[in-house]
Parts: C-alpha cells; structure tokens; sequence
C-alpha cells in the first residue's frame, strides 16, 4: 500500500482549535505537513472569539516536534482570509492543502427561525468555504498542484429536522466541490467533501452517550487524510464515522420522455416511478450529462 505521507507540504485546517478540526490539523502534521491552524475560538453559535484555542493546537503540535502557526481569522472576512493565506506563504512558499472544516450551529426549525441566523450559517460554512478556496486558488494554479477538502454533512445531502439553514450551506458545498473539481483538473487541483458523523461539542447533548462513545471523531480523520492526500481521487463525497467509510453520490435516473402536449403534465404524473426508477442510473461528470440524456431520447423519438 502506498504510505500516504505530507512531508514539505503545507496544509490550512479551518475551525481547528477544537473537535474534528483539531485531529484534523494534528494528524496532518504527524504526517509531516507545516500546518496553519485557523480558529475564530468562538461559541458553537459562532458568537465570540479567542485565539487561544489555535495556540493551543499549534502547541501540541509543537510539542510533538511538527510546524504550525497559529491564525484566528473569521472565514466570514475575505480580507483577514486572504492575510491568512499569505502568511502561509511568507512562512512556507506555498500552500498544498485546504481542509474547509470551520462551522457554526444554529438550529430551529424553519418556522421559528430567523433569517439572521440563516444567512451566518451560510456565511460561515459556505461563504468562509468560498473565501478560502479563492484565496488560495492562484497559488494551487501556479504550483500546478492542490487539495481542497469542504466539510459536508449527512443534513445536507439527505435533510434533517431543524437544520434548514446547515443543510442548505452543506449541499451548497457539494455543489461548490463539483465545479471546483472539474475547473482544478488540469492543474490537478482534486477537490472531495467528506460527511462526518462525529461527536463533537456542534453533537454534544444530541444524542446519547453509547452513541457519543461509538462515533469518536478520531474515526473520521482516515477519510479526510485520503480525501488531502497525493493519491486522493476528486469529486469524491466520502462518508465517515464510526469506523466505517462510505461514499455518497448524486445521481440521475434514465427517466422517460413524454415530449409535449396538453396532457403532459398528467402524464408525467402518472409516469413518476418510471421517472425515479434507480435502474440504469448515472452519476453525471458534468451537469451537461443531464441536457444530453433529454436531448437524446427526444431525438430517438424523431426517427
């Protein structure tokens, strides 16, 4: 098996002062990557702010004789994101990997929410991804070479109550991953999101402790570690927890063609399960798969 090593790269972690993102930023330097451990080190609902909690990483990591700095920049503020990256570069040259794991929580169920709160989660979890993958983008151009992980969630790719506003930033990263890889391609810049399931202080009195116990977040840290690595794949929605590794697609059925007429609609209703048949399904490599699938039928009806 090939050992997946990250000596003389050089790696930015996002909400890594604690939780997931923390393992994340230690297992990357014991893997020999210079590592710029980046946390806002506020509340779960983003509120607040302290740079100790990054300092407190790069310690360690100091401590276990690996390089770190410490940055606490909100991903929320473009500016202070792209001064994070240049330090990178000022310290190291260059700047390998990104692993878009800053978050914050604010959940109720989509009646009771506030549209405040819905648009900080997206600016948290999406726009801080956004802020950071433009960042660095010219400079994985450049050296002709970058990892890009975003931090899904099972909430966005298949919903959970409460979560409008988490779910939609989360498939919006999937989104945002899809476009980024195949645009990365020729300069093999690979992009994957990786959907943990992990207990952290964001799953913290959610579930119960046997629970808590089985979905140790240092589970999560082998996805994330192939999803970064030279030999990563790209487009690749992983799927971790508790030990098990799994990958999530978005697929399109073969469908039906009913062409167009005043009764289509009635049709087309009638037709719904030939529609969501599974059988024959695809995952596209590009959303003009789905434009070509349509045409294609429509024209095998013209001949």
């Amino acid at each position: 098996m090939d050992k997946i090593d990250f000596t003389g790269r050089v790696a930015i972690v996002t909400g890594a002062g604690g939780g997931l993102g923390r393992l994340h930023a230690l297992a990357l330097a014991a893997r020999g990557a210079k590592v710029v451990v980046n946390d806002l080190g506020g509340a779960v609902d983003g509120s607040g702010g302290s740079a100790s909690a990054a300092q407190k990483v790069v310690d360690e990591i100091k401590a276990a004789g690996g390089e770190a700095m410490a940055n606490g920049a909100s991903v929320t503020d473009f500016d202070a994101v792209q001064a994070m990256v240049q330090q990178a570069i000022d310290a190291w040259d260059r700047v390998d990997i990104v692993v878009n794991n800053a978050g914050i929580l604010r959940d109720k169920s989509f009646a009771k929410m506030e549209l405040a709160d819905f648009r900080l989660v997206l600016d948290v979890h999406l726009m801080g991804a956004v802020h950071l993958c433009k960042a660095v983008w010219p400079h994985m151009v450049a050296q002709k070479y970058g990892r890009i992980l975003m931090t899904t969630s099972s909430t966005g790719l298949y919903g959970n109550f409460g979560q409008a506003n988490y779910g939609a930033a989360k498939l919006a990263q999937v989104g945002l991953m899809q476009t980024l890889s195949i645009e990365g391609a020729k300069h093999d810049i690979r992009v994957n999101a990786l959907a943990p399931t992990a207990a952290t202080r964001m799953t913290e009195g959610l579930l119960p402790p046997e629970v808590m116990d089985a979905i140790k977040p240092e589970a999560v840290v082998p996805a994330m570690l192939v999803a970064v690595s030279e030999q990563a794949p790209s487009r690749m929605i992983f799927a971790a927890g508790a030990g098990t590794y799994e990958a999530a697609h978005i697929t399109l059925t073969q469908g039906v063609h009913l062409g167009l007429t005043p009764d289509t609609p009635e049709r087309l209703l009638a037709a719904l399960a030939q529609v969501a048949d599974r059988a024959g399904e695809t995952v596209p490599m590009s959303g003009a798969e789905q434009g070509t699938n349509e045409v294609k039928q429509a024209l095998a009806t013209r001949r």
